[in-house]
């Protein structure tokens, strides 16, 4: 992923690599979605609309939240402005990504790749050294958006026959995913690796300490990543190559 560099690879090189990173996310996807699909299930939603939420909307906490609110009988209005407060957090990933993509690719490009503008995704294009050609998120997206409908439609259909082992272990995947995009870059670099620290235990404290955890996690997320990631440019700004 790293070694991708703009002026010696086209465009169908850069979705092959997408693909390639892509491919463990898809699998993280596919076993995480399951409890989804479950959940999607015992709400009263079909295989069929479970799995058309998954790929309309591929954001797991968006998902489970409207799931919950379509369980206690919200309005429809309610529903918009839950997810809006919840899925705040792509808006800074998207404005990210947005300056990181070549200057000589249309506006259309960054529309489209605005679809797969997920945690994981945006951290593997994020991490591409350089600046970033579209192809490599259509990939990406490719390989890893399947992943999420697929474990969401058999989720709905099958989860509910799993013993509860299997499916206590399909939870933490997700983690285990974030552990492989984070690891790697935290190895190389002392700066990465405390920034990394430092979100932890910031973290932590709106999880655990009152008033801080009572707020949501769209907005827990806007606040963390404005101030730890804002705090890190300004005290280690990344020169840019010419």
């Amino acid at each position: 992923m790293g070694d991708i560099q703009e002026d010696k690879t086209d465009g169908k090189s850069w979705y092959r690599r997408g693909m390639r990173d892509g491919i463990p996310i898809g699998l993280g996807y596919f076993a995480v979605s399951f409890t989804l699909g479950i959940a999607a299930k015992k709400a009263g939603l079909s295989a069929l609309q479970a799995s058309v939420m998954s790929a309309t909307m591929l954001a797991s906490a968006g998902q489970f939240a409207a799931i919950n609110m379509i369980v206690s009988g919200a309005g429809f209005i309610e529903m918009v402005m839950t997810q809006i407060v919840v899925n705040l957090r792509y808006l800074l990933m998207s404005s990210a990504l947005s300056q990181k993509v070549r200057r000589d690719k249309p506006f259309l490009h960054r529309f489209l790749m605005s679809y797969g503008v997920t945690d994981e995704v945006f951290g593997i294009s994020v991490a591409v050294r350089g600046k970033l050609h579209p192809a490599y998120m259509y990939g990406a997206v490719t390989t890893a958006a399947p992943g999420w409908v697929l474990g969401t439609f058999f989720g709905a259909v099958l989860g509910m026959i799993l013993p509860a082992r299997v499916m206590s272990a399909l939870n933490v995947a997700l983690y285990g995913m974030f552990l492989a995009v984070v690891i790697p870059p935290s190895r190389k670099s002392r700066i990465i690796a405390g920034v990394v620290v430092v979100s932890m235990a910031a973290s932590t404290a709106f999880t655990v300490l009152p008033g801080l955890r009572q707020i949501s996690s769209g907005f827990q997320m806007m606040i963390l990543t404005i101030l730890v990631a804002g705090g890190a440019a300004v005290l280690f700004p990344v020169k840019e190559e010419a």
